[in-house]
């Protein structure tokens, strides 16, 4: 049995919470199992990181090189404040174990490109996305729907807040268009995001971010076929599915480019939050 080891900000949220589940439900369940776990903070409001152990039937380490040392894998978490990810991923990253790093992996491109960096410096297997990426929904568009047909445009909607969820949104447009975004505009109001990203060969793509709003996408191709995917669902098991069999083969299901492109799409989308109604050119 392979041990997981957890290194959070703080370990009451939402991943941390359903991750242990997940991997024991999962097919690789007599494979790999949550043993250990750190957080950097005990969050006002939320459970220590004691309690969380005993809830969860995991072992309290009592500091980061404890979990990277008695771990032969390890899920750097944080996914509500990917500003920390370059701090507690630190000594994982120089460990030559898999990391799977939770989304977003970076508010910014060189933050990003630091992380891949030092990951190739130490020989470090790593992997960084969104669990969207995983839905069953959209799989099988791109394996029975889209073939070779080149996609013109792609209108994506979810619910949440740019910081954290956009992501989801940019993981599936970047996987469905690839890279090469050149500026994203914001045309939406006070509360709502409406994001264009134009591309260089001229094709465009919208993420709009409505409070409470399910994700939900349609795609239209140069041939005027489009498909809708109203109902994305079923993607936290695939997703944990996805990140076992990278810790079982140490070799990343996402491509570096495209998490580097919604780094940069995250940092982009940043500014033109900052700047509505104006282009803002992707970093590179």
């Amino acid at each position: 049995m392979k041990k997981i080891g957890f290194i959070d900000y703080f370990i009451d949220e939402f991943h941390a919470n359903n991750y242990p589940r997940l991997i024991r439900e999962s097919r690789f369940k007599d494979k790999f199992d949550v043993t250990l776990a750190w957080e950097m903070i005990k969050k006002e409001g939320k459970k220590p990181l004691s309690q969380w152990c005993r809830d969860n039937g995991v072992r309290e380490a009592a500091s980061i090189e404890q979990v990277v040392d008695e771990s032969d894998c390890i899920v750097v978490l944080s996914p509500d404040n990917s500003e920390m990810h370059e701090e507690l991923a630190d000594l994982a990253l120089r460990s030559g174990k898999a990391v799977y790093v939770d989304k977003p992996i970076a508010p910014s491109l060189a933050v990003a490109r630091k992380l891949f960096e030092k990951a190739g410096k130490y020989n470090t297997p790593m992997m960084s996305c969104s669990a969207l990426r995983f839905t069953p929904e959209l799989e099988n568009a791109l394996r029975n729907d889209i073939g070779g047909s080149p996609i013109h445009f792609t209108s994506i909607k979810g619910g949440g807040d740019f910081a954290t969820y956009a992501i989801h949104q940019l993981e599936m447009l970047v996987m469905l268009m690839g890279p090469g975004v050149k500026r994203v505009l914001q045309c939406g109001t006070e509360k709502t995001i409406l994001m264009i990203m134009e591309y260089h060969d001229k094709r465009r793509a919208s993420i709009n971010i409505i409070p409470n709003h399910p994700f939900n996408l349609s795609i239209q191709f140069g041939d005027n076929k489009s498909i809708v995917l109203n109902k994305l669902e079923g993607y936290f098991p695939k997703f944990v599915d996805a990140m076992l069999t990278f810790f079982e083969n140490s070799a990343s299901l996402v491509p570096q480019e495209e998490t580097l492109e919604i780094a940069a799409l995250i940092e982009a989308g940043t500014m033109a939050l900052q700047r509505p109604d104006e282009w803002v050119e992707i970093p590179r």
